[in-house]
């Protein structure tokens, strides 16, 4: 009886001791870092640097040779159309003109004069074309608070009115350049009505808006047709990015911006108006075969946070060249490749599990997974090269 307790003990302390053994050599579950997948908007972007400046420019030239007195303006300074002296002239004598001397000055106020006429109609176009794309706006956007027409559809339409504003602007500043034209052609050939021969030519702003340069200051000796100071109007200041051709191919007309770092807390929100090549004379960057491309953007209606930039401010952009509302997102760190398969590890029941994914856009912090995942679940990020299929997991202490 002794002995059969004896041996019952023993065989029972021989189990514990395996059961031990057993739990001594078990595998630890392997430490790992572990993300989430989601779902919500995702966007595709191509970042560059731009740089601001004022669009529309006008350039106050001399109308005749002379000599220019020193010019106060500085860059910066406001300017009124008629009625602030851009430069004092004081003119040489005017020469004498022979009968095809002027005829050819008459000619040339002719031509000038059309031009104007051309100019003027022209801008009375862009108005009444403005008024339209203001109206339409109005109409779309009643629409869009009535829920009858789409948040893209009003976009388009408010769109169409900054090109219509800006198409309104340029004809205004092309009407100002038809009238300095004229009056350049009109100086050569009536110089007496303006005073030329012993008087002061005051040259008036042409247009509203502010000193941009100047391309002359201290007093001296000036040729008709000379340029003295560049004025702009503050109020459309553009934005002049340049990118690689490759990632300027991807971008197109209509496309939403995201301006940083130019000088507020969040960014500002603006539109690709054009992309346009350098010229061809501009040396590429060091490293680049091909000369970098210019992608204008213009900004939103919000001018109050961006017109005090004006020209010459740098800032970031943000092109979206693809975006969507709703999608799941995994973290690019969870993927891995397997031939030309794609796949991940989910994290079920503190086991790894490899999972398939078929993938769609991505970005630098998240990747579409169009197919293999659900939004909520876990992810091994980095998974080490030793993990195995069904290997028991345990997310890292961070």
């Amino acid at each position: 009886m002794f002995r059969l307790l004896t041996n019952r003990r023993v065989l029972q302390g021989g189990a514990l001791m395996g059961v031990l053994l057993i739990v001594a050599l078990w595998p630890e579950p392997t430490a790992v870092d572990v993300g989430n997948v989601t779902r919500g908007a995702l966007a595709v972007t191509i970042d560059g640097k731009g740089e601001t400046r004022v669009h529309h420019r006008f350039v106050v030239a001399a109308p005749v040779a002379g000599t220019v007195e020193p010019i106060e303006l500085v860059p910066g300074n406001g300017v009124e159309r008629g009625k602030t002296v851009v430069a004092r002239l004081h003119p040489d004598p005017p020469p004498q003109l022979d009968t095809a001397g002027r005829a050819e000055a008459t000619a040339a106020v002719e031509i000038a004069r059309t031009a104007l006429v051309l100019a003027r109609a022209e801008e009375d176009r862009a108005i009444a074309a403005l008024e339209l794309a203001n109206s339409e706006l109005k109409r779309e956007q009643e629409l869009f608070e009535g829920g009858l027409t789409t948040r893209q559809s009003l976009e388009a339409r408010r769109n169409l009115v900054g090109s219509a504003e800006e198409s309104v602007n340029a004809a205004q500043y092309g009407t100002a350049t038809a009238t300095a034209e004229l009056d350049h052609a009109r100086a050569r050939l009536m110089p007496a009505r303006m005073g030329l021969a012993y008087g002061v030519i005051e040259i008036l702003a042409a247009v509203d808006g502010v000193v941009l340069r100047r391309f002359r200051e201290g007093e001296g000796v000036v040729t008709a047709g000379e340029a003295l100071v560049e004025i702009g109007d503050p109020s459309h200041v553009e934005i002049v990015a340049e990118l690689p051709p490759a990632d300027a191919a991807k971008v197109e007309s209509g496309m939403r911006v995201d301006v940083e770092h130019w000088g507020g807390d969040t960014p500002l929100a603006a539109w690709v108006e054009r992309v346009e090549p350098v010229e061809s004379t501009k040396a590429p960057a060091p490293g680049v075969e091909e000369p970098p491309s210019q992608v204008i953007i213009n900004f939103e209606d919000d001018r109050a946070a961006w017109r005090a930039m004006g020209e010459g401010f740098h800032v970031e952009v943000r092109i979206a060249i693809w975006e969507a509302e709703d999608v799941v997102r995994v973290p690019p760190d969870a993927l891995f490749q397997v031939g030309e398969q794609w796949e991940v590890y989910v994290v079920q029941n503190g086991r790894a599990r490899r999972v398939p994914v078929e993938l769609g856009e991505r970005t630098n912090q998240q990747v579409e997974v169009r197919k293999g995942l659900n939004a909520g679940q876990q992810v091994v990020l980095n998974p080490p090269e030793t993990l195995t299929d069904n290997a028991r997991v345990a997310a890292r202490d961070e």
